[in-house]
């Protein structure tokens, strides 16, 4: 060759036996096939002992053994998983203890109050923009602030504010209403907005004091939450900022008051695994101890997929 390099001689290379060799995969790791009739957990245990089959059984088995020692189950989530028509289930997994505590951003709270309220949500933005109609609606803020003003003077959250007002007024399809749900069961619901994200800060009634303490009360009793969280499972349903953030400073904020918080289970779901549930939520959180989870595709899917496993395992 013009460079003087020739090609490297193979005839010495050693080899090894290949049953000397550790591997990453075995056919004990395998799928198994589908059978007509199979139950729910026969297909759970049909599921490969790889990558994502053997996290998503990994995470039931968290989710079952956190609830058999009593330990925590929260959720977070944004207003996607309602407008998904997940509230039943979410619901359900309240109703079966498996869910201890909700935690929502404001966009959450008000597409669960309007479906409570009308049985519908989720208006055509691109069209009502065009006019300043957009989110003008005087059911939605007129009650939801009432609520929040209420919650103000009763010192207490947004979230147990906004489901007191639900009860109170018998909203015709409450049942479908996270937030009414929480009420009556006496389960947690915290509701931590921004100023300016939410429609019902665009209402003559909104009142900057009240929804800024009764999200602030909100924040600090999900601290509490977050406090108790050693040995519980935290699931992140589809909130990529707002919610992996909250969590964050919680999780500092009870570290810092001397709360033993390290050996626990996170877990995010998404379509996509964003930047902020991946730190906020999977690594840094679990950084001293405990795992985290990125279970990544739609949320009409994954979510009830977890409800009914994690139903089947405790049963």
């Amino acid at each position: 060759m013009k460079d003087g390099i020739r090609p490297i001689d193979l005839s010495k290379v050693k080899t090894y036996p290949i049953c000397e060799r550790e591997n990453k995969v075995t056919i004990a790791d395998f799928a198994h096939p589908p059978n007509v009739g199979q139950t729910l957990s026969d297909w759970l245990n049909s599921l490969p002992n790889i990558l994502a089959g053997k996290d998503f059984i990994e995470l039931v088995q968290a989710i079952v053994k956190a609830r058999a020692n009593s330990r925590p189950v929260i959720a977070m989530m944004g207003g996607h998983v309602i407008k998904c028509g997940l509230s039943p289930v979410i619901i359900s997994m309240m109703e079966h203890d498996i869910l201890t505590g909700i935690a929502m951003n404001g966009a959450g709270s008000i597409h669960d109050f309007e479906i409570a309220i009308i049985g519908g949500t989720s208006e055509d933005v691109g069209t009502n923009i065009e006019d300043g109609v957009f989110g003008m609606w005087e059911e939605t803020g007129g009650l939801m602030n009432s609520a929040i003003i209420d919650g103000k003077n009763q010192n207490i959250g947004m979230g147990k504010a906004l489901g007191q007002k639900l009860v109170e007024i018998n909203a015709k399809y409450q049942n479908f209403s996270i937030l009414a749900s929480a009420f009556r069961l006496g389960v947690p619901i915290t509701v931590h907005v921004a100023i300016g994200t939410d429609i019902i800060h665009q209402h003559p009634q909104a009142d900057g004091s009240a929804i800024g303490q009764t999200s602030f009360t909100d924040f600090r009793v999900f601290v509490s939450e977050i406090a108790d969280l050693d040995g519980g499972v935290l699931l992140n349903f589809g909130s990529a900022v707002l919610m992996p953030e909250v969590f964050l400073k919680a999780l500092s904020i009870v570290r810092n008051l001397g709360h033993k918080v390290i050996e626990f289970t996170t877990a995010n779901f998404d379509m996509f695994q964003h930047y902020r549930p991946k730190e906020n939520i999977l690594k840094r959180p679990t950084k001293m101890g405990g795992k985290g989870y990125a279970i990544t595709g739609h949320h009409e899917i994954m979510i009830p997929l977890l409800a009914y496993a994690v139903l089947d395992k405790m049963k």
